[in-house]
């Protein structure tokens, strides 16, 4: 399969503003992630001036703003200043505050008020059928579930994912997305697994070059590689 014919959606993830305006060009990216780390990575100071700047020049793609308190009314609060930044703006709530008690009640009053929700940080299958049975139904929506951080605990994410996807399929607003991707190989996964959408660093991004290379190829490149740099290194014996 050619990447230009997956049916998943992918998502550039990151806040880095020159390098989101670049993948725009990009006819394989379909919208975009951000979250608070990575806006902080990035070295953003002022989260509004940056997003509003964003949004100037991204209008026609999904773009995800993420809260950043840990009360529930002041979440929802800044989830209603976010959604009023433009109509492809989601806003992130993350499926429970720091303290573990859950964000339900508030995704069900922000999806009543017709604001489009990327429910985050997920990890099981009963945090997916709580956060979609909060959502309305008319209301476009995003499921995040973090697949990667799933395997980091051992566990194949796949089954979930697959589960997960089945949970929407009553669901015909809510999207599924697969979350925190260390691997071009997640993309397919994601594909496989039914997935419509997963979200991808620009670090993983830069290797879909190497989407279906030739592995001959590719071992004889790492061959010339290993070699390049010990001669550059100088070494001997």
């Amino acid at each position: 399969m050619n990447v230009q014919d997956l049916k998943v959606k992918i998502f550039a993830d990151g806040a880095e503003k020159a390098a989101m305006l670049e993948l725009t060009k990009n006819p394989l990216i379909k919208g975009f992630t951000t979250n608070p780390t990575l806006m902080r990575k990035a070295g953003v100071a002022d989260y509004a001036a940056f997003a509003k700047d964003v949004l100037s020049s991204i209008t026609d793609k999904p773009i995800s703003f993420e809260v950043f308190s840990d009360d529930f009314k002041e979440m929802e609060r800044q989830a209603g200043i976010i959604a009023s930044w433009g109509e492809n703006v989601y806003v992130k709530i993350p499926i429970t505050n720091t303290k573990g008690e859950s964000s339900i009640p508030l995704i069900e009053r922000l999806s009543a008020r017709q604001v489009k929700l990327n429910i985050t940080a997920i990890l099981t299958r009963e945090q997916v059928r709580e956060a979609v049975t909060a959502l309305e139904r008319s209301v476009p929506s995003v499921i995040s579930v973090f697949a990667g951080r799933i395997a980091d605990t051992g566990r194949d994410p796949v089954p979930t994912m697959v589960e997960s996807r089945k949970i929407l399929r009553e669901y015909p607003k809510a999207e599924l997305l697969w979350a925190s991707t260390r691997e071009v190989l997640n993309i397919m996964q994601a594909e496989e697994a039914g997935c419509h959408i997963i979200t991808v660093p620009n670090d993983i991004l830069k290797k879909l070059s190497k989407w279906g290379y030739d592995l001959t190829a590719l071992s004889l490149d790492t061959v010339k590689m290993f070699y390049e740099d010990g001669k550059q290194a100088g070494y001997s014996l």
